[in-house]
């Protein structure tokens, strides 16, 4: 069994290193947590060996395979763009128990968590988290690094700009594109299309702010 180093140690990163578990495909060797606090402490079994700076001599060593066990945010895209740089393999963690269309394309390295359903003539980008129980319909396209939080819905044709993050129990109505590096706010309800670089919160969705890029 190939082993595989995980790339954060907080909360998400419990669920993630279930999922790798539950599959069985790989066998977790640490996970890896720039929290000094964290080191030696175990998840589900799994322990934090120590920052970020491991991953170099972890792949002298023969490790190749790496998951991001770190949630969402500019550091998880900069931590694994670091880790494929180095030459890792970006392993998916696809829990048994989510429903992904085999018609649906799958990028470098997804999580894709339980209860969630993708389907047919869907495209996922790299490094994405599609989280508990969200809804993926047909034919939407998710940018790099995106992040549909639990309980979102898209629904048919939705495009997602990379970078951008779905809050938790979104409602995106069919054909909508969301900019990049974009926030919905939980709960929102988004009927008209986001540009870049803002947040949209309420029912309908409304500009709230504009991010700083």
């Amino acid at each position: 069994m190939a082993e595989a180093i995980g790339i954060g140690a907080g909360g998400h990163a419990k669920v993630v290193v279930e999922i790798i578990q539950l599959v069985g495909q790989y066998q977790i060797v640490g996970l890896l947590d720039s929290d000094e606090k964290k080191l030696d402490s175990v998840i589900c079994g799994v322990r934090v060996l120590g920052d970020d700076s491991l991953l170099s001599p972890l792949f002298a060593k023969g490790t190749r395979h790496a998951f991001m066990s770190l949630g969402s945010g500019s550091l998880r895209q900069e931590l694994y763009e670091h880790a494929r740089a180095l030459g890792f393999e970006m392993i998916s963690a696809v829990h048994p128990q989510s429903v992904v269309s085999r018609f649906a394309r799958l990028g470098n390295g997804p999580t894709i968590m339980a209860a969630v359903i993708i389907n047919p003539g869907t495209m996922i980008g790299d490094n994405v988290i599609i989280n508990s129980g969200a809804i993926v319909d047909h034919d939407c396209v998710i940018g790099d690094h995106v992040h549909v939080a639990s309980g979102a819905c898209l629904s048919g044709g939705v495009i997602v700009g990379g970078r951008s993050h779905i809050g938790a129990g979104a409602v995106v109505r069919q054909g909508i594109s969301i900019g990049e590096n974009s926030i919905v706010g939980a709960g929102a309800v988004v009927v008209k299309n986001v540009p870049d670089n803002v947040t949209v919160v309420g029912v309908p969705a409304r500009i709230h702010e504009r991010q700083t890029v």
